[in-house]
């Protein structure tokens, strides 16, 4: 029976993917972690309080219950990393470079997520290839380009099944984001149901390649269950399902509610994030090596994302 660890599983990706992981898996397969109880992942198998920055307990916790594949989901994300870059380096990077030497040392698989912020203003806008030239003015994005070199060296070196997808914006109808330069693109649905109008902090003219949770969740999986002989860019993927604007994704929500209304406070901060990521990627590589191809386009999350939130907040 495969038995995974999944560090951080408190965050946007994580409390979603412990109960995905464990309707395939099954829920004593999946040992959740967080450095806070989380009454909700407890529920249905097994959690453990545990600080990703202490090698010693993770290690324990990965020998006691013999797992086979690590998911570090520890990080700080782009807009709270800027206000604080040396605990987002030393939480972002200890919490990795943990997992790769316990992965190490038990033999394990290790994922981690990296993202479209490890792409930088001077890398191609449009349709940004998998190889490219990737200088990163952020520090989340600094960290997600290091750890992807990072994991590309332990694999080389002591031959560690690393593994890692660039994630786009991800869009969730059941948590809320974290302190990320994407917020924008969930945040948007809950106030277009409670309130009728959003405040944007994103210029209207940004694109950014997003992604529906299902498809994010579907992809971790396909990604680590794929034949590793097929596999030449395991740190880290593009995968792509749709790019837009805010202004795009507000016309869209005006189809289902006319009367919304969008209205613009642009923050500095994520609006120098936002135009040094890229305006869409080109996930070709993510296709040929392990058959990636997305199920959710901008009119269906749409419409999914409003009716259930509606539902959520019984409105």
């Amino acid at each position: 029976m495969k038995k995974i660890l999944i560090v951080g599983a408190g965050g946007q990706i994580g409390s979603e993917l412990v109960p995905f992981l464990r309707s395939i898996y099954g829920p004593e397969s999946v040992v959740a972690t967080d450095v806070r109880e989380c009454k909700s992942l407890s529920e249905d198998g097994p959690f453990e309080v545990l600080d990703a920055l202490n090698p010693t307990n993770m290690a324990s916790v990965v020998a006691r219950y013999h797992i086979v594949t690590i998911f570090n989901l520890v990080a700080l994300l782009s807009a709270v990393g800027e206000r604080n870059p040396q605990m987002a380096w030393g939480v972002n990077m200890g919490a990795l470079m943990n997992a790769l030497e316990v992965g190490r040392q038990h033999h394990c698989a290790v994922f981690t997520p990296s993202s479209i912020g490890a792409f930088g203003p001077t890398s191609p806008k449009d349709q940004t290839p998998q190889d490219t030239i990737m200088q990163p003015t952020t520090i989340y994005g600094i960290c997600k380009y290091t750890g992807e070199m990072l994991s590309n060296y332990y694999h080389r070196k002591y031959g560690l099944d690393t593994r890692s997808i660039r994630f786009p914006g991800i869009i969730s109808n059941k948590t809320l984001p974290g302190g990320g330069t994407t917020d924008y693109a969930v945040e948007i649905f809950y106030e277009a149901i409670r309130n009728g109008r959003y405040t944007c902090a994103v210029p209207s003219d940004v694109y950014m390649d997003m992604l529906y949770m299902p498809d994010a969740l579907r992809a971790v999986v396909e990604l680590m269950e794929a034949d590793p002989a097929k596999l030449q860019h395991r740190n880290s993927f593009n995968i792509a399902s749709m790019s837009f604007t805010p202004e795009i994704l507000a016309a869209e929500v005006r189809r289902h509610i006319p009367t919304f209304e969008m209205e613009y406070d642009i923050d500095p901060v994520k609006e120098e994030i936002s135009r040094s990521w890229p305006n869409s990627l080109d996930d070709s590589c993510a296709r040929q090596e392990w058959g990636w191809s997305p199920k959710w386009g901008l009119e269906a999350m749409v419409e999914d994302m409003l009716a259930t939130l509606r539902k959520k907040l019984q409105k």
